[in-house]
C-alpha cells in the first residue's frame, strides 16, 4: 500500500531484539464476541489477568496433564475454544490436534490414531456422536468429555453415560467471564447441574430487582470474580447495564440448590409468555428429548395476537424414524400442562447454527415471521 512500509522494511529496521512492552492484570488482552444466539454479538474486553485466572481454573478443575492429547475443531474466535480448550492446554503443555471443522469420521479416526484423551465439544456434537455407528472407532484412549456453549439436554447426557460408563462433564460460563465460573466436580457430580463456582469466584440467584432469591428458586445468574470483562468495546451503556452493582448480569436463568450447585433453566430472553403463563422452552425441551423418534429440536415463542405467544417446536428426527405432529402433540400432553403443549411442530433437516453449535432460536423466529 502506497505510504506504508513493506514487510521487508519492517524486517530490516526491526533489529534482533524484541521490543520490550509494559504489561499489568488490568491491559487488554483479547476481544472476543459473544455468540449473539439472542441478538448482535458484542465484543468482550478481556485483560491479562482474566485470561490467566481462567487458565489456571481449566487445569485444575478439568485436570490436564502434560500427557494429555485433545483435539480442536471447535472456532478459536470464540471463547471456549482459546481460552478453555487450546490456553489450557498449553499452560498444561498438553497436546493439541487442530481441525478446521468438525467431521465426525476425521476426528474419530484420529482418536483412535492420535490416543486421544480428552474431548470437547457443544451438545449438538454428543447428539450428533450418539445417533452414529461408534464400533468401528477405537474411542478406549479416552479418560474425559466435557460439554460447554449450552445447556446439556438431561436425556442426552444420561444417555451418554449409560452407554459409556461416564459423565459428560459441564461447566458454566460466559464469554463475559473469560469464560469459565462454575464447575460440576467429579468428586461429587450432581446430574443435571453446572456445578459451583470456581476459585475466588460468586455466584448469586438474582431477581428483576436485583434481590438475591431464596435457594431453589429461579432467577438471573450472576458472578462476580477474576474473569470478569472490563466492558464491551465501545458499548458504555451495555457495559454498565450487564456489570451493575459489580455483579456480571449473565442473561441466563437459573436456581442454586442448599449445597450451591447451580442449575441452569434458560435464557431470560427465550422465555415464552403465553397468556401471562411463563414458560420456560428447555422445560420442553428435555422434556421431548425422550422421545424415541426426535435426534434434535428447539422450542421457541412466536407472536401471537390473542395470546401474546404460543409455543412452537422446530425438530430434526432420527434417520429411518417417523413421527407427526398429533404425535408430538400426544406425547407432550401426557406430562405436560396444556399450555406448554406446542402449538405447532415443524419438522425440518437441520437447526440452524452458529460457528460453535448453538441453535440459533431466532433465525426460527425470523422464519415464521416472514412466512407469517
Amino acid at each position: 500500500v502506497q505510504g506504508h512500509p513493506t514487510l521487508a522494511q519492517w524486517r530490516d529496521t526491526a533489529g534482533n531484539r524484541a521490543m520490550a512492552i509494559d504489561l499489568d492484570r488490568e491491559t487488554p488482552a483479547v476481544i472476543l464476541y459473544t455468540s449473539g444466539t439472542t441478538g448482535f454479538p458484542k465484543g468482550a474486553t478481556l485483560t491479562h489477568g482474566n485470561v490467566v485466572s481462567n487458565y489456571w481454573s481449566t487445569v485444575h478443575h478439568a485436570g490436564y496433564t502434560p500427557e494429555d492429547r485433545m483435539p480442536v475443531f471447535l472456532p478459536l474466535f470464540h471463547v471456549f475454544g482459546q481460552n478453555f480448550i487450546m490456553n489450557g492446554a498449553f499452560t498444561a503443555c498438553a497436546t493439541l490436534a487442530m481441525y478446521r471443522r468438525f467431521v465426525p469420521d476425521v476426528v474419530l479416526d484420529s482418536i483412535g490414531r492420535d490416543h486421544v484423551t480428552m474431548f470437547f465439544g457443544v451438545p449438538a456434537i454428543y447428539i450428533a456422536l450418539l445417533n452414529m455407528d461408534l464400533s468401528k472407532y477405537d474411542l478406549s484412549s479416552i479418560r474425559y468429555e466435557f460439554s460447554a456453549a449450552s445447556t446439556m439436554p438431561r436425556e442426552i447426557s444420561s444417555q451418554w453415560t449409560e452407554r459409556f460408563g461416564r459423565p459428560i462433564f459441564e461447566g458454566y460460563g460466559l464469554t463475559e467471564c473469560s469464560p469459565f465460573a462454575c464447575y460440576n466436580h467429579d468428586f461429587q457430580h450432581k446430574f443435571g447441574s453446572v456445578g459451583t463456582p470456581v476459585e475466588n469466584f460468586e455466584t448469586k440467584i438474582l431477581d428483576e430487582e436485583d434481590r438475591e432469591v431464596p435457594l431453589g428458586k429461579w432467577g438471573e445468574i450472576c458472578v462476580r470474580g477474576p474473569g470478569v470483562m472490563r466492558g464491551y468495546w465501545n458499548r458504555p451503556e451495555e457495559t454498565e447495564q450487564a456489570l451493575r452493582n459489580g455483579w456480571l448480569h449473565s442473561g441466563d436463568t437459573g436456581l442454586m440448590d442448599d449445597e450451591g450447585y447451580v442449575f441452569i433453566v434458560d435464557r431470560v430472553k427465550d422465555m415464552i409468555n403465553v397468556a401471562g403463563f411463563k414458560i420456560w422452552p428447555a422445560e420442553i425441551e428435555q422434556f421431548l428429548y425422550a422421545h424415541p423418534a426426535i435426534k434434535e429440536l428447539a422450542v421457541y415463542g412466536v407472536p401471537h395476537p390473542e395470546k401474546g405467544e404460543i409455543v412452537r417446536a422446530a425438530i430434526v428426527l432420527k434417520e429411518n424414524a417417523s413421527a407427526s405432529a398429533e404425535d408430538i402433540t400426544s406425547f407432550c400432553l401426557k406430562n405436560l400442562a396444556n399450555y406448554k403443549v406446542p402449538t405447532a411442530v415443524d419438522f425440518v433437516d437441520e437447526l440452524p447454527k452458529s460457528a460453535t453449535g448453538k441453535i440459533l432460536k431466532r433465525v426460527l423466529r425470523d422464519q415464521v415471521t416472514e412466512e407469517d
